[in-house]
This record gives C-alpha cells, sequence and structure tokens, in this order.
C-alpha cells in the first residue's frame, strides 16, 4: 500500500510540474509566437496560454518603442570634409511572426542597417546641409530605414542625428566666416541707417525751407544746448547771411576806375606812344579819385599791349 501511494504521489507531482509548464502568462505590450513540432501556428497574448508540454515552444516578443543608439560613425561628407556622427533610432516590433521567422535577432539587424544607412546617406550631403538641413537628413534616414526593415516586421518611427564632430581646423575656418557674415550685416545695417538717416534729413530740410523763421529757431536751440553743455570748448556757428554784404563789397565787376597809361615821348618813328617805366604805379595813385578817367578797358588794355611791345623791342635794339 505504501508503495502505492509513492507511485501516486510522484504521478501527480508529475503532473503538476507539466500542467505548470504548459501555462504561460504574456503582459499587454508581449506577444508569444507558438511552434508547434517546429512549424509556426500561430500568434498568441495578452493574458494566460496554454500550451502543449513538450510539443509546442513559445518564443516572446515585446512591442514597446525600442530606442537603438547608433553608434558614431566616419563620414566623409561630399565636400571632402571629415565628421563624426552619431544618432539615436525608434522603432517597435508591428508583426512577431515576422519578426521572429524572418531575421534571426531583429534588433541586431536592425542596429547595423541604421550604422549602414547613416554612413551612406550623409556621405552625399555637404557640411553645411549636414548642419543646418538636420531635419530633412532626418526624414530621409527613417525613410529608408524604415523601407529596408519592412520585410522583418519592424516599423521604424524616427531617426534623429545627435551630434556632429568635425577638425578643429574646420571649427575654427567656420568661426572666421560667421565672424565675416555678422561684419557683413552690421555694415549692412549701419549703410540702411545712414540712408533712413539721410531721407529724414532730406525731408527737414524740405520743410524748413517753406519758412526761413524755422531755421533761426533750430539756430536758437542749437544755441541753447551748447549753453547746457559741460564742455570747455563751444563751437559758434556763424550765419553766412551775415558776410554776404561783405562779399559782394570786395567782388569786382570789371568797371573799376584804372589808371590811363603816360606817354613819355613821340615814339621811336612808328607813330606808337611809350610808357614810362612805373609811371603805372604812379599814374594809378593820382587818378585813382579822378571821375574823368574812366574809359573802355577793351581801348585801355590794347594801348597797354601796345606799350609792352614797344618797350621790348626798344630794349632788344640797344647795344651790348
Amino acid at each position: 500500500m505504501a508503495v502505492v501511494l509513492a507511485i501516486i504521489a510522484v504521478v501527480v507531482f508529475l503532473a503538476v510540474i507539466i500542467l505548470a509548464s504548459s501555462i504561460r502568462v504574456l503582459r499587454e505590450y508581449e506577444r508569444g509566437v507558438i511552434f508547434r513540432l517546429g512549424r509556426l501556428i500561430a500568434q498568441k497574448g495578452p493574458g494566460l496560454i496554454f500550451l502543449i508540454p513538450i510539443i509546442d515552444r513559445m518564443v516572446r516578443v515585446d512591442l514597446r518603442t525600442v530606442t537603438l543608439n547608433i553608434p558614431p560613425q566616419e563620414v566623409i561628407t561630399r565636400d571632402n570634409v571629415t565628421a563624426r556622427v552619431n544618432a539615436v533610432a525608434y522603432f517597435r516590433v508591428i508583426d512577431p511572426n515576422k519578426a521572429i521567422v524572418e531575421v534571426e535577432n531583429f534588433l541586431v539587424a536592425t542596429s547595423q542597417i541604421a550604422q549602414t544607412t547613416l554612413r551612406s546617406v550623409l556621405g552625399t550631403a555637404d557640411l553645411d546641409s549636414l548642419l543646418s538641413e538636420r531635419e530633412r537628413l532626418n526624414q530621409s534616414l527613417q525613410a529608408i530605414i524604415d523601407d529596408q526593415t519592412e520585410p522583418w516586421g519592424v516599423k521604424v518611427t524616427t531617426v534623429e542625428i545627435k551630434d556632429v564632430e568635425i577638425p578643429a581646423q574646420m571649427q575654427r575656418a567656420m568661426a572666421r566666416q560667421a565672424e565675416a557674415e555678422r561684419e557683413r550685416r552690421a555694415k549692412i545695417i549701419n549703410a540702411e541707417g545712414e540712408y533712413q538717416a539721410a531721407q529724414r534729413l532730406y525731408e527737414a530740410a524740405e520743410i524748413i525751407s517753406r519758412n526761413p523763421a524755422t531755421l533761426q529757431l533750430r539756430y536758437l536751440q542749437t544755441l541753447l544746448e551748447l549753453g547746457s553743455s559741460q564742455a570747455s570748448t563751444i563751437v559758434f556757428p556763424l550765419p553766412i547771411d551775415l558776410l554776404k554784404p561783405l562779399l559782394e563789397a570786395t567782388k569786382l565787376d570789371g568797371t573799376e576806375r584804372r589808371p590811363p597809361p603816360v606817354q613819355v615821348g613821340d615814339g621811336d618813328g612808328d607813330g606808337e606812344p611809350g610808357l614810362e617805366a612805373g609811371a603805372g604805379a604812379r599814374a594809378l595813385t593820382a587818378h585813382a579819385d579822378d571821375p574823368s578817367d574812366r574809359g573802355d578797358m577793351n581801348a585801355v588794355e590794347a594801348q597797354v599791349e601796345r606799350a609792352k611791345a614797344h618797350h621790348e623791342r626798344a630794349e632788344a635794339e640797344l647795344p651790348e
């Protein structure tokens, strides 16, 4: 009787072990791919799953989004600049059967295809595009990787470029370029300000020119501002209108009185009178106040020229 009870206890114990091995509990984010005698039969879950002991085998698949850190990759851009780029990819399994049957390890496969695609896509872009057009490159990476992982039941939702490392020499060159660009913008802004100021001054001049009294008011305001200044040097503007009478008084209109030439003899036979050296200056002093000496300027100048010519001939005829 004791032997029978022992056998029954062993059978019950084995039955409990077999029953326990045939029961599986899957969480909400898990699915079970069932193989019966090595053949795919179904996808089950979540909840309580019953398997045939020894015959059925289940593989758990996580459906949550996986964060894949793509290791830094050495990239040579299209303009022959070496850069070190790393990225991050987000993907999840949408078909557990394909993820288990079509690829040995979908995590490793997705990581390798992401690294290869990162090098190939960034190698076709310029350095400027790599730094300023990351959104477009991210979309291109996501589309290419997702297209290649779709047969594995894997959906790549996002790919983001994290960091771009470039050589120090290139960083200095880019810094100089940025500085030159800022100087260019500063010069353009300064020139634009000068242009706008010139326009405002032109408009102000147009308004002031309509009423000259406004210029006098502006002049008085300027004097008031100079008076309140603590500077040791004061610039006092003098209106040009005060100098107009003096300038007009000094103008020569060609009708000023000039002394006539002084005749010193009957000539040397050609009928032309001569001039005594220094007589013009004396005559200018003697006849400065004589109103009768005003004459035709053209005739006087012609007579002076003839006298000069006669004097030059006389000097040429003198003996050595």
